[in-house]
């Protein structure tokens, strides 16, 4: 008897163990899935709120602050460029964020009020910040094509690179296929952007995500001036040319219908 209450026990301990692993969410229930310690929640285009162990990340927060209703309170907020759906000053002074630290790039500093600047780290390209359950280094963000280089010059914005514990997530913010995304190394998740003119074409966000071998991607922030760009078609040159990168598509318009 006392051996069936040991293997009990032991299936027991087992069976716990493995509801350590939390959500990553979809804002529509059907899209969730179990796959680490990291819950990642789309609001829409370019935000999304990231929790791990008890902190709570805003990344570009757009929409007021009611899109961030039933959320925890800010403990970071991490902002990409200068641009309205990546810095929204309506929506951040909506938000309760005396407490959050600001991480964003010099020129979205620069931009920010007093009050917001005295807890603002004002990152430039390359550089790298420990915090307390994660780190964050800042990767350029720029464009390549003639014809949009006016929209994101080199040097003004940051995509990000968070380590949380092993895991690695990079978020490209707006950006083409450049050099400092193909190289770069051990991405367990790669938030890509792709929507013209001012990113850049499934074509060459694909290929740019084959060149540094993420194991998940997400595409995101793929709304542009003539409506949605081909996620499907991203997909498939994906899928055709690797079987180690799942792409992972998440609803981030969930109010605007993309036909």
């Amino acid at each position: 008897m006392k051996h069936y209450l040991i293997i009990a026990l032991i299936i027991c301990i087992s069976a716990c163990k493995n509801d350590t692993q939390t959500t990553i969410l979809d804002n529509t229930p059907d899209n969730e899935s179990v796959i680490s310690q990291l819950k990642i929640t789309p609001i829409e285009h370019a935000t999304m709120v990231l929790e791990y162990n008890g902190k709570t990340i805003y990344v570009d927060p757009t929409g007021g602050k009611e899109a961030f209703e039933g959320f925890p309170k800010a403990d970071y907020v991490l902002i990409t460029d200068i641009h309205s759906d990546h810095m929204h000053l309506k929506t951040l002074e909506g938000l309760s964020l005396n407490n959050a630290q600001i991480i964003a790039p010099e020129a979205v500093y620069e931009l920010l009020p007093k009050d917001f600047r005295k807890h603002t780290n004002a990152m430039i390209n390359g550089s790298k910040v420990d915090y307390d359950v994660f780190s964050v280094e800042a990767i350029p963000m720029y464009n390549l094509r003639d014809e949009a280089l006016k929209y994101h010059p080199k040097g003004r914005g940051n995509g990000y690179v968070l380590t949380f514990g092993k895991e690695r997530v990079y978020i490209s913010g707006d950006t083409e296929d450049i050099s400092e995304m193909r190289e770069l190394k051990n991405i367990d998740k790669a938030f890509i952007c792709m929507n013209l003119p001012y990113t850049m074409t499934v074509e060459n966000a694909a290929k740019a995500v084959l060149d540094f071998k993420p194991k998940q991607v997400y595409p995101y922030h793929y709304r542009g001036t003539e409506g949605y760009s081909d996620i499907e078609k991203f997909k498939s040159i994906i899928n055709e040319n690797s079987k180690a990168i799942e792409v992972t598509e998440l609803n981030w318009y969930p109010n605007i219908s993309k036909k």
